[in-house]
């Protein structure tokens, strides 16, 4: 699938949003870049602000026939009508984000750079396996998901597969024919113009 297919977008929010002004921006990244999927990574335990996040961020991807996940928490994904989650802890809690959430639901797991960390969340049933970073030798602890480890996971495993972390335009090259999505976030946040931003990062995808 990776091999023969443009690899589609999974955009992630900024840790912190200002509710004012980020669905404007929201909604012009995706006015101007095709994206599969929005993810809610919002550094916040505050209920009330996820749940005001969660359904802003809700209303402008919806509108445009965009999925959104949201990082672990099972219940603000269903109470604000999410269509998944994102699970950060590889494939412990799958089972249980599948079970609670349903067969309709979204659920993906990140599993950093361990493929056996991946075919569990596979076979526990997540819907998408990430890994990550592919780039940046200064996150965590240095170690990065290597190429290939996605050419192996092309060729072998039918659960999709994200590659995220220090995306460049470089590495968007380079991982575009062995990887499903590139999750992409801090990287076009940071510019005046997002929209331009991640438009320039994925150009070379056609």
């Amino acid at each position: 699938m990776a091999a023969e297919d443009r690899p589609q977008i999974t955009l992630i929010t900024p840790a912190v949003l200002d509710l004012e002004t980020f669905p404007d921006r929201l909604a012009a990244v995706l006015d101007t870049v095709e994206v599969a999927c929005l993810r809610l990574s919002l550094a916040s335990r505050d209920t009330d602000l996820l749940g005001r996040a969660a359904d802003a961020c809700r209303l402008v991807a919806h509108a445009r026939d965009v999925a959104v996940v949201i990082d672990n928490h099972l219940l603000l994904a269903e109470r604000h009508g999410l269509d998944g989650v994102h699970l950060t802890d590889g494939a412990r809690q799958v089972r249980k984000a599948r079970k609670d959430l349903g067969a309709d639901a979204i659920v993906g797991a990140f599993c950093g750079t361990s493929r056996h960390e991946g075919i569990s969340a596979g076979e526990a049933g997540a819907d998408y396996v990430a890994f990550g970073p592919i780039g940046g030798a200064d996150l965590g602890d240095g170690s990065l998901a290597p190429f290939e480890l996605f050419e192996w996971w092309s060729e072998m495993i039918e659960v999709p597969v994200i590659a995220e972390g220090g995306v460049s335009e470089e590495l968007v090259a380079r991982f575009g024919p062995v990887t499903d999505f590139f999750a992409v976030g801090e990287e076009i946040w940071a510019a005046t113009d997002a929209a331009q931003s991640l438009k320039r990062l994925v150009s070379c995808l056609g």
